[in-house]
């Protein structure tokens, strides 16, 4: 069986959830192999399915942009040939996957919404023009390279090897052409990342600028925390918050949009979420032509209540 490369997000040793799901998916083409750069290899790959974990561990992955790690996952397709390159449709995984596929003469999908194999062919279903069709693709030249979005899959824990196999690659000068000067650590809000988040609740211009009501309902369901880029516009709520065209995509299996009117711009960034519930107090507001519940009233009137019934039923 083929192997199937597998690039691992896993800031400070801790795999994220999409990474988990991409080794899940990775089963279905063939032997999963986790590519990680740093020098921590987490048990959980082996726990998910990796019967390899290929280890960069060099200071060059870390003080440089993109580039080192493009190039590195570059030269393991070269000697591995995998029947695939999995990478978690992030900001850098998507930029790293394409230079991957650029130096490999390969085709690459992005933001693949499902992976499904037939014998040798495999094929990606994406969410396109801002969700309003579905469409299947094929790779058909070179190492397919598939960037997947969050919550495209449960993961599926199953044991592995993990047999960890040090890699060195001599990283050229031309990688090397954007330094990291410096970091600052993101400060812990103690919710989910808003990407990899199952369930979802965000406010807009209904919120008036106050997201208490918002923000208390996340917390009751352990949710993350999003925003229209009406409020984010209007200073109410950071912009890395943003759900939308311009801002994050999210597909949670819960996503609660509240006081948000449903334009197009958002529904780019929400549209392929599993259940999806508005808050309205505008009955003929276009967000009602999308969800799956609606609720006609006020936010700040419907979450309160809404949030003391959950609370009150976990007890």
């Amino acid at each position: 069986m083929s192997e199937v490369l597998v690039l691992i997000d896993a800031p400070e040793g801790k795999v994220t959830k999409p990474s988990l799901e991409l080794l899940t998916i990775a089963r279905r083409i063939g032997e999963p192999s986790a590519v990680v750069f740093g020098s921590e290899v987490p048990s959980q790959l082996a726990e998910y399915g990796a019967e390899k974990v290929y280890q960069l561990d060099d200071a060059v992955y870390a003080d440089y942009l993109v580039g080192p790690k493009a190039e590195a996952l570059s030269q393991l397709v070269a000697d591995k040939s995998p029947a695939a390159v999995l990478v978690p449709s992030t900001f850098e995984g998507k930029e790293i996957a394409a230079r991957v596929a650029l130096k490999a003469s390969s085709g690459f999908i992005t933001d693949a919404v499902d992976v499904s194999v037939d014998g040798d062919t495999i094929t990606t279903t994406q969410s396109v023009f801002a969700g309003n069709f579905t469409v299947d693709a094929k790779i058909t030249a070179g190492t397919p390279v598939i960037a997947v979005k969050p919550n495209s899959t449960a993961p599926e824990a199953t044991s592995g090897a993990g047999t960890v196999e040090a890699v060195s690659v001599d990283v050229s000068d031309a990688a090397k052409g954007a330094k990291i000067t410096s970091t600052k650590v993101k400060e812990a809000s103690g919710r989910p990342e808003l990407t990899e988040a199952a369930i979802v609740v965000s406010g807009g211009r209904g919120t008036g600028g106050d997201f208490t009501e918002v923000e208390a309902f996340a917390d009751s369901l352990g949710a993350a925390v999003g925003a229209s880029r009406a409020a984010v516009d209007s200073g109410w709520y950071p912009h890395s918050f943003q759900v939308g065209q311009t801002g994050k995509v999210v597909s949670p299996q819960l996503y609660v949009a509240n006081g948000i009117s449903g334009a197009i711009q958002h529904r780019a960034g929400m549209q392929t979420s599993k259940t999806i519930v508005a808050v309205n107090k505008d009955d003929e507001a276009p967000i009602f032509e999308l969800v799956d519940f609606g609720v006609v009233g006020d936010l700040k009137t419907v979450l309160p209540q809404a949030t003391e019934e959950v609370v009150k039923r976990k007890g």
